[in-house]
């Protein structure tokens, strides 16, 4: 990867209303709000002409204030499925999701103990001459 391809991943902030022009219907709009918020974009879709019903004006007017104020979703806004997957998550469940790293780092933190106990142990040294 190069240095000006990092560089531009690294300025777009996966935490933001983006237009998904990659799913659209007109502009993007229907389907950005539902991919910041963890909607389907079909129900999106659907409540925004439900309530353009009786506020025609109104829903138009910020349909296009919308996809004329939100940046395009950039392609690489992602590395990979699991930072879009984070993100996501950040996005819509913050409290779960640090229960969950908490559970991660407890994990990782009893992994490490159990090595250190081992490195330190007569056992390890024993392999270590047995295996010289």
């Amino acid at each position: 990867m190069n240095a000006r391809h990092y560089e531009d991943n690294r300025n777009h902030n996966p935490h933001r209303l983006y237009r998904n022009r990659k799913h659209r219907v007109i502009a993007g709009v229907c389907a950005g709000l539902a991919d910041y918020f963890g909607f389907q974009r079909n129900a999106v879709r659907a409540v925004t002409i439900i309530a353009a019903i009786p506020f025609t004006p109104f829903v138009v007017l910020g349909y296009i204030a919308l996809a004329i104020l939100l940046p395009v979703r950039p392609d690489d806004l992602y590395q990979n499925k699991e930072q879009e997957t984070f993100w996501r998550d950040m996005s819509q469940q913050p409290k779960n999701l640090f229960g969950d790293l908490r559970h991660r780092f407890r994990d990782l933190e009893l992994r490490l103990q159990r090595m250190e106990t081992y490195m330190t142990s007569k056992e390890y040294e024993i392999d270590r001459e047995l295996r010289d």
